[in-house]
């Protein structure tokens, strides 16, 4: 007869398979959902801006990738850009709680590396995602500031002149939904355009696409 097993017989014995079970499952559900997101996401940002090379580097096993995406083309605004997503760590249901309460989301970060200087800096950025350590603008005391209703959310603008001003609220006029935009900025000293979205599958390439079109009439072509 087996030593221990009056242990096979026990609730808590039961419990623990179970338990055990249920933490494998949900780190195959979690690892395939943040691989649906992060092709989802980098997919869309080939759609939106058709580079001639690309890399993609996983940085963080199921919950980080880094994508580089070369522009050559003649006449394009843009030379390069880079693509950060980091996920939630829905592969780990003890920590995933824990990260849900403190990250809130997943998260996408485009660098855009422009070829001519923008003229002037810029900020559009969402309320709550402002008060988040990282998402303080640098300088911004020296920028006038406006908050705008942009869609259900609440935005804080920040511009150096009426011209700019203009041309942001020509935008948000133009696109009355943030969908999942959170900051959009224009950075003349990196020679950047900054774009925070939090990634949903489908959605990137819906509410990127109108920011690449709009981003020529602030930042010159060469």
């Amino acid at each position: 007869m087996f030593k221990y097993e009056h242990i096979l017989t026990q609730p808590v014995f039961f419990l623990f398979v179970a338990f055990s079970f249920l933490l494998t499952f949900g780190y195959f559900w979690g690892r395939r959902h943040n691989k649906e997101i992060f092709l989802s996401a980098f997919n869309d940002l080939m759609e939106v801006f058709h580079p001639d090379d690309q890399t993609f580097t996983n940085i963080g096993g199921a919950i980080g990738y880094h994508a580089n995406l070369f522009i050559r083309k003649k006449g394009a605004f843009l030379s390069r850009v880079d693509a950060t997503i980091t996920m939630l760590p829905r592969h780990s249901w003890l920590y995933f709680p824990i990260s849900k309460l403190i990250r809130k989301y997943d998260r996408l970060f485009i660098e855009l590396y422009v070829k001519n200087k923008p003229e002037e800096e810029c900020h559009l950025i969402e309320k709550q995602y402002s008060r988040f350590a990282g998402a303080k603008i640098a300088g911004a005391g020296r920028l006038n500031t406006e908050t705008v209703t942009w869609g259900a959310y609440t935005f804080h603008m920040y511009y150096e002149t009426l011209n700019t001003h203009t041309r942001l609220m020509d935008f948000i006029n133009r696109n009355p939904e943030p969908g999942i935009i959170r900051h959009i900025a224009i950075v003349p000293d990196q020679k950047k355009c900054f774009i925070f979205m939090i990634p949903r599958k489908g959605q990137v390439a819906r509410y990127l696409a109108p920011v690449y079109r709009w981003l020529p009439s602030v930042v010159k072509k060469p």
